[in-house]
């Protein structure tokens, strides 16, 4: 079997997130930290240690959807399936997480479109793929060959509500896109309210789960080397208590073919 890995690196990136909500990583190397080795140990000093070296490491000061991350229905609302409360991610079903996958590519469509249930649909029927419950769908978009890059963020089509209710319709839970969100980019989205007044458009993919719980993952990668079938997606959420998403390292594994 061949592996593929989906996801994008926690890192000290300017682009990935909009300013002030990216992760800030500080790296403490070997020399950094012969002394904290030697807390623990008295008697000792740092000619005991080979090369005087202590250990390399990080200190991280994130939040849960900086990186590849699995967002919880609970990130959405405080409610799904119509009215019941919504579940956190150490909550979600592992059965979610291992299924199926299928990539939709809407990298054609323009930034900041709302992809319709009629082009998921279509897209469906041009590969040749009977949709199933638990099915994993990504979607490959335009943004996904700009991320690290200063357009990112207003980069890539985005799905509407009704598009994520047909897919949750069909039993799919989980689904995932290269894009900084599920839904269009805000920059569009805003636009598109100032022009209607609609506050209904703010989010209304991520607002379909009120209607039928479901958890999406943003920010992944590599879709462009993905088949658009005949591959499973591995994408188990790291748990956080009560919180509402998780850091993931999403996979793909295709059958039959070697490994790298």
């Amino acid at each position: 079997m061949q592996l593929i890995d989906l996801s994008r690196p926690l890192e000290n990136s300017t682009f990935a997130d909009p300013p002030g909500l990216g992760p800030k990583i500080t790296y403490h190397s070997h020399g950094d930290t012969t002394n904290q080795i030697l807390s623990f140990f008295p008697g000792i000093d740092a000619a005991d240690l080979p090369g005087g070296e202590g250990w390399a490491v990080e200190e991280i000061a994130l939040n849960t959807h900086n990186g590849t991350h699995l967002d919880a229905p609970w990130h959405y609302h405080s409610t799904m399936d119509n009215g019941q409360r919504a579940i956190t991610i150490d909550e979600v079903p592992l059965g979610w997480c291992h299924a199926r996958g299928v990539k939709l590519d809407f990298r054609h469509l323009p930034d900041g479109h709302v992809a319709t249930a009629a082009e998921v649909e279509a897209e469906l029927a041009r590969i040749g793929h009977d949709l199933q419950p638990l099915d994993i769908v990504v979607v490959n978009t335009a943004a996904g060959a700009r991320y690290g890059q200063p357009d990112y963020l207003a980069t890539g089509c985005g799905i509407g509500r009704e598009a994520t209710l047909w897919l949750t319709e069909r039993g799919v839970r989980v689904t995932g896109t290269d894009a900084w969100s599920w839904d269009a980019p805000f920059l569009h989205t805003a636009r598109r309210v100032a022009e209607t007044g609609d506050a209904g458009l703010i989010w209304e993919g991520h607002r379909a789960g009120m209607v039928r719980g479901y958890c999406h993952m943003e920010k992944m990668g590599n879709l462009e080397s993905l088949p658009a079938t005949g591959f499973e997606v591995i994408c188990f959420p790291i748990k956080v208590k009560g919180a509402s998403a998780g850091w993931c390292r999403p996979v793909a594994v295709l059958k039959g073919q070697p490994d790298d």
